[in-house]
C-alpha cells in the first residue's frame, strides 16, 4: 500500500506547491509511481507540471462534489512515473457545496481509496487555509509535511499549525502523523534563518529535514514553463536540494 502525504501549512506563500510538484517529481524520477493530487483552487501544481487547467475536463471539484471517479479525472503527466489529479477554478465552491454532504470531511479519502494500492507515494496539495478542503487532505493522509519559510513571520502560525494538527487526529484521523519540517527559500548568508531553524526545532524536535531548499530564481521560473525544477534546470542548486529532500524522506521512510 502506498503512503499518502498532505504538504500543508496555513500561511502561505511558503513554498507549498513548489514542495509538492518538485517532491512529487524527484520520487517519479526515482521510480516511485508517484500521484499528485491538487485539492487548491489555485490550481497552481496543475499548472507546474504542464497541464493547462483551462482543458481540464473533469477536476478534483468534480470527483468531491458530483462523484465523479478519481480514476476518470487522472491525467498522466508527461514526467517519469508522475501522475496528477487535477484542480480547476470551479474547486473555489466546493467548500459550499461540501459542507451539506454526509461525511464530507471524508470525501477525499473515499474519492482515491481504489488508487492508493496502485501508487507508492500519493502528495496532496492543500490550500493555504483551514477549511473543508485542508481537513480533507489531513483526513485522508498518513503523514505531513510543513514546508516552513525561513523568514520570523513563519514563526507565528507554528502554535496554529500545531493545534490543527492535534485537532485533526482527535476528531478525525487518529494516524495522521508529522512526518517532518522542510525549510525553503533558505539564505545562508542570513543570520536569521538559523535563528527561525532553532526556533521551530523546540517545536519539532528532530522533526526538521537536514536538506534546506534555497532561494532561487531558476525555482521561480520553472512553474511558467510547466515544468519542476529537476526537468527544467537540472544541474541548478534547488534541483539537487529537491533530490536530496527525497533521499532524506526516502531514508527516514525505511
Amino acid at each position: 500500500m502506498g503512503k499518502t502525504v498532505a504538504v500543508f501549512n496555513q500561511k502561505g506563500g511558503v513554498g507549498k506547491t513548489t514542495t509538492c510538484v518538485n517532491m512529487a517529481a524527484a520520487l517519479g524520477a526515482k521510480g516511485k509511481k508517484t500521484l499528485l493530487i491538487d485539492v487548491d483552487p489555485q490550481g497552481n501544481t496543475t499548472s507546474g507540471v504542464g497541464i493547462d487547467k483551462s482543458e481540464v475536463e473533469y477536476s478534483t471539484y468534480d470527483m468531491l462534489v458530483d462523484d465523479v471517479s478519481a480514476r476518470a479525472i487522472m491525467i498522466e503527466t508527461e514526467f517519469k512515473n508522475l501522475f496528477i489529479l487535477p484542480s480547476s477554478i470551479n474547486l473555489a465552491g466546493a467548500e459550499l457545496e461540501l459542507s451539506d454532504k454526509e461525511n464530507r470531511n471524508r470525501a477525499l479519502k473515499k474519492a482515491i481509496a481504489s488508487l492508493v494500492m496502485e501508487f507508492d507515494y500519493i502528495i496532496i496539495d492543500c490550500p493555504p487555509s483551514l477549511g473543508i478542503l485542508s481537513i480533507n487532505a489531513l483526513v485522508a493522509a498518513d503523514t505531513l509535511i510543513v514546508p516552513l519559510q525561513c523568514e520570523y513571520y513563519a514563526l507565528e502560525g507554528l502554535s496554529q499549525l500545531v493545534s490543527t494538527v492535534r485537532t485533526i487526529k482527535q476528531h478525525y484521523n487518529e494516524h495522521l502523523e508529522l512526518e517532518g519540517v522542510l525549510f525553503t527559500m533558505y539564505d545562508s548568508r542570513l543570520k536569521l534563518n538559523q535563528q527561525v531553524i532553532d526556533e521551530v526545532n523546540k517545536y519539532f524536535p528532530n522533526k526538521s529535514y537536514k536538506t534546506m531548499i534555497p532561494r532561487s530564481v531558476k525555482i521561480a521560473e520553472a512553474p511558467s514553463f510547466g515544468k519542476p525544477i529537476i526537468y527544467y534546470e537540472k544541474y541548478s542548486k534547488p534541483a539537487f536540494a529537491y533530490k536530496k529532500f527525497v533521499d532524506e524522506f526516502l531514508k527516514r521512510g525505511v
